[in-house]
């Protein structure tokens, strides 16, 4: 089941005061993105997740809220954390901890390598 568009429009909404927020179709739910980067995602059960860090995980903890965990048989967890249901009642506050995952979302891209391409030199050159 794919996520509702509904709350997916709904979750576009909260983020408004954000520039550049664009909600991406992948596996059945959707990418947030800004920038190019992905800070959150919304799964296909209609629940948001936002990016995190060692700078911004204690706040969802704190709030109890766990990380995604894309399989049910399998204990792998990625980067992404639920994002409390209070935030819901206040777009201010929302807004706040997405551009918190946003900068979760540099940091772990400013981390990354720089890949390296290889030129392929013509033969006989």
């Amino acid at each position: 089941m794919a996520i509702s568009p509904e709350y997916r429009d709904y979750v576009l909404e909260l983020l408004g005061s954000l520039d550049r927020v664009q909600a991406r179709p992948m596996f059945g739910g959707a990418g947030l993105f800004r920038d190019g980067l992905m800070f959150g995602m919304i799964t296909r059960r209609d629940i948001l997740y936002f990016k995190t860090d060692d700078e911004n995980r204690d706040e969802y903890e704190v709030a109890g809220m766990g990380p995604f965990m894309p399989y049910e048989n399998r204990p792998t967890v990625m980067p992404y954390h639920e994002v409390p249901a209070h935030l819901f009642e206040d777009a201010e506050e929302i807004a706040e901890w997405a551009r918190r995952a946003c900068a979760a979302a540099l940091r772990a891209r400013d981390r990354k390598p720089l890949k390296r391409t290889r030129r392929r030199e013509k033969a006989g050159s």
